[in-house]
């Protein structure tokens, strides 16, 4: 690059971060893009706040200037001081899980630092992160989706020839729900037609030669868990982020009853024998359970788009997570919430270190490696009771009631166990991101 352009985008760059309201509506405009991008794509609210923040500084905006409300569907930004203000608003259309594109922006919001990005650089970039392609194609999608779900499938008990059987369930579902999407039905009515798809197919394993027919039942639909949401809204809430955190754990209900009505209106059709009699742990060896959560965690990664080079560690994490709940269960009688929580919990604070070796965010590694611990036996006892609940005894209710509290706690120590490091050290992390920041802001003031 020639002297002068160099001097030329280093001179524009130095104005940008000495006027904080030089064209601050184009500044106020890229800001609410990365939220926005961000939003849509699986951030939570924390991690929106830190990286927009970051950017701000890079264009120059004092934190004490900059004033974010977030919203599930609408982000409001104000940058003000004694003399001016400017806010302006962004709508949140869609709401999709990219683990690509928030590690992309993340790594994008240090480089303008470390390497002097000019406006037109970073919008550029920004540009080219929001329009490049996924890393799968949809029937790759469809084909780590359909093959997790086998996995636990194997997970829940069932021999080889069910988890195969699961396996195409799940693929013929989630191209039920694609095709629901791409002909602009309603998100959550395509979620109830794809739950209802898998689980129908579904129940024909039992015509099958298998020794465990209804095992497929429920590891079919399984990759219609809302496990982002989930996570995130539980970091919003913990994080004070309310709005957010209602509005995320209120698309979660949205996205669960869409499942719950497929499932059961298709379960309510057949003569599906009760869930009670299906054991939560199954009589396999540490080996199969590490190999088939690993299997399910990259499934659910491809599902993310994360980046191919993060898929082992992500498997590993998988296995890691389910080899420790099964551990606590099986060898040292622990309860399944204890366990769960202690299995999700290792997976994070291992998060915390892989991060810096990885050099990508911790959400990223968490989501896709705890889905494997999803409690599917509980639910399914719990979905099957309310259906015949006319004919359950008082017993038999009582039963069915503490599989759905043993299911939400399961849930709950996911979302606590994922969101450890948010938990107890948001405040390690947030001084950390401002003193890389501010090192890189007086390395650009000094030159």
């Amino acid at each position: 690059m020639a002297e002068n352009e160099f001097k030329g985008r280093y001179d524009e760059q130095r104005e940008l971060l000495n006027e904080t309201f030089t064209a601050i509506g184009h500044k106020t405009e890229l800001i609410l893009s990365v939220g926005q991008l961000l939003m849509e794509n699986g951030a939570s609210a924390d991690r929106i706040v830190r990286i927009t923040k970051r950017v701000a500084a890079f264009m120059g905006i004092a934190e004490e200037k900059f004033h974010l409300h977030i919203m599930y569907t609408t982000l409001m930004l104000n940058i003000s001081d004694e003399r001016q203000s400017h806010t302006s608003f962004r709508k949140c259309v869609k709401h999709a899980v990219d683990m690509r594109i928030i590690s992309s922006i993340s790594k994008l919001s240090w480089q303008a630092f470390s390497e002097h990005y000019t406006m037109e650089e970073f919008q550029g970039r920004l540009k080219e992160i929001s329009t490049r392609p996924r890393f799968y194609t949809e029937w790759q999608v469809i084909l780590a989706i359909s093959v997790a779900c086998g996995a636990y499938c194997i997970l829940f008990g069932c021999d080889m020839a069910a988890a195969i059987y699961t396996a195409n369930c799940a693929a013929l579902g989630k191209i039920v729900q694609i095709r629901c999407v791409k002909s602009g039905i309603n998100p959550y009515v395509g979620i109830s037609f794809s739950a209802f798809t898998a689980t129908t197919a579904a129940y024909f394993a039992h015509f099958l030669p298998t020794q465990t027919p209804w095992q497929p039942i429920i590891a079919c639909a399984l990759f219609i868990v809302p496990g982002v949401p989930i996570i995130n809204g539980l970091t919003d809430l913990l994080n004070t982020y309310l709005i957010s955190g209602a509005a995320r754990f209120l698309h979660t209900i949205m996205i669960v009853g869409g499942m719950a009505f497929g499932i059961v209106f298709s379960i309510g059709m057949f003569p599906v024998v009760d869930f009670t009699s299906l054991t939560m742990l199954p009589d396999m060896n540490y080996i199969i359970f590490a190999i088939a959560a690993g299997i399910g965690a990259i499934g659910f990664a491809i599902l993310f788009n994360l980046p191919p080079r993060l898929l082992l560690a992500v498997g590993c994490g998988g296995a890691l997570c389910v080899c420790i709940k099964f551990c606590l269960i099986l060898e040292l009688g622990f309860g399944s919430e204890v366990g769960t929580l202690a299995g999700a919990m290792a997976v994070s604070i291992i998060a915390v270190k892989a991060i810096h070796w990885l050099h990508t965010p911790m959400q990223v590694l968490i989501v896709p490696a705890v889905i494997p611990l999803v409690p599917g036996v509980l639910i399914y006892r719990f979905l099957f009771a309310m259906i015949n609940i006319r004919d359950l005894t008082l017993e038999q209710l009582l039963s069915a009631m503490q599989s759905g509290m043993d299911a939400a706690l399961i849930i709950l120590a996911i979302a606590i166990g994922a969101t450890a490091p948010n938990i107890f050290a948001h405040r390690s992390f947030a001084r950390q991101d401002k003193e890389k920041q501010a090192k890189l802001l007086n390395e650009a003031y000094k030159n």
